[in-house]
């Protein structure tokens, strides 16, 4: 039977003890990921950026909703718009959200294929 190796270790945060602040502020991220068309857009958007309308059509979601999600994860700083001409072009801020987004649906693909369990 071969060796089971030792999985590296998790990375550690940039403080050795999250304040409350930080507690809050990650709170707020996973209340707004609690929404499937919320996630959904932020997964369309760790693969690449898109506008409203490629939002929509990805999501299946109404223009008018997407808008809202978008305003609200705008406000929260989790997407940012470039302007291209008449429309808005959106993008994550950061790799963190990307890694978080990715992460959090690779575990609900294990739950529902039944796959193992990473170590």
């Amino acid at each position: 039977m071969p060796e089971r190796e030792t999985p590296a270790p998790a990375k550690t945060l940039h403080h050795a003890s999250p304040s409350g602040e930080q507690f809050a502020n990650a709170a707020s991220v996973f209340a707004l990921l609690a929404d499937s068309t919320r996630l959904h857009l932020l997964w369309v958007l760790a693969q690449e950026e898109a506008d409203v309308t490629a939002l929509a059509e990805a999501t299946g979601a109404a223009r008018p909703a997407v808008s809202q999600h978008l305003a609200k994860l705008r406000l929260a700083g989790l997407v940012q718009p470039r302007r291209e001409g008449r429309r808005a072009v959106y993008s994550l801020t950061d790799g963190h959200l990307r890694r978080l987004v990715t992460e959090a649906l690779s575990r609900a693909d294990h739950q529902v294929t039944g796959e193992p369990w990473h170590q």
